[in-house]
Parts: structure tokens; C-alpha cells; sequence
């Protein structure tokens, strides 16, 4: 098997690792440098458990290798909020709205959001835009709803549903 040097900046962080050709970017998060809050659902790219941001753009860690990540910036869920700080907003709105229980699909649920927020700067998303965004982020426990309304409390469709933040 071949290794290959990386470099990868993570969170703010730079780590320099060899690894084999073949780990991917899950793995490599999780057993390479400790960050284990991206998890590992169906290794398959469908259920979204392992969804971080590399360059800004949501990206399946389980599907991409880790020297894929090569002198790229990946965020992963312990880069959303400071540790001594208060939760990013999504968070925040998550807890308040139920829209989370066992938490496994909670870290892909919130940096999808992420990204969705970061695309539409400012804009008011409909509840439509928003199941879209989250469609290919599966959950077993919430039923989705109060997702949705943690969504749209933070990305403005609340005053479509007469809701309040």
C-alpha cells in the first residue's frame, strides 16, 4: 500500500500526517488527529452522518480519501463553536426547537446548515429550500420537524410560518 504525505488544515489547525492511499477523510479525522465528532454512518455517502466542509462546501468524509484533503481546509462540527464560547446559532436553534435527539446525525445536519447559510447570505429560505438542503441528511429519531423549525428560526423563513426566533 502506498502513503503519502498530507497536509491539511482543519478547523484553523494545520496537521501534517503520512498516510495510506487508501483512508479516507472520516477516518483520518477521527484516528489520525482525535476530532471524532464526524461520524461514520453508512460508509456509502448516503445517510450524511459524516458531512464536513472542506474549502467551504459540504463534503461526504466517509467518500473522500484523505490525500484528497491535500493543502485543502476542512471544518469539522468541533469547529463550528468555540469551546469556551457560546453554540453557533444552528446549534443554539437545534437544541430549542427538539431538533435533535441521539445526536449521530446531528454534526452532518448542522454543517449542511452551514453551508446553506453561507450560500443564501442573508436571504429568507422557505420551508421547501430547507428540506431540500436536508434531504440527504437521514435521521431515525426527530422526524425532521424540529430541524425544520430551528432551520427556519435561524435562516429567516420563520416569519413566512408567523413563528418568532
Amino acid at each position: 500500500m502506498s502513503s503519502h504525505q498530507v497536509a491539511v488544515t482543519v478547523n484553523g489547525r494545520l496537521y501534517r500526517r503520512t498516510v495510506d492511499a487508501r483512508v479516507n477523510l472520516a477516518d483520518f479525522l477521527r484516528h489520525e488527529i482525535g476530532l471524532t465528532g464526524t461520524h461514520v454512518g453508512c460508509e456509502h455517502g448516503i445517510c450524511g452522518a459524516c458531512t464536513v466542509l472542506v474549502d467551504g462546501f459540504t463534503a461526504r468524509a466517509c467518500l473522500m480519501l484523505a490525500v484528497q484533503a491535500d493543502g485543502r481546509t476542512v471544518q469539522t462540527i468541533e469547529g463550528v463553536a468555540q469551546a469556551d464560547g457560546p453554540l453557533h446559532p444552528i446549534q443554539a436553534a437545534l437544541s430549542a426547537h427538539h431538533g435533535l435527539q441521539c445526536g449521530y446525525c446531528t454534526p452532518g445536519v448542522v454543517m449542511t446548515l452551514i453551508e446553506l447559510q453561507c450560500e443564501n447570505a442573508g436571504a429568507t429560505l422557505t420551508e421547501a429550500e430547507i428540506r431540500r438542503a436536508l434531504s440527504g441528511n437521514l435521521c431515525r429519531c426527530t422526524g425532521y420537524q424540529g430541524m425544520i423549525d430551528a432551520a427556519l428560526a435561524v435562516l429567516g423563513g420563520a416569519q413566512e410560518r408567523g413563528e418568532t426566533s
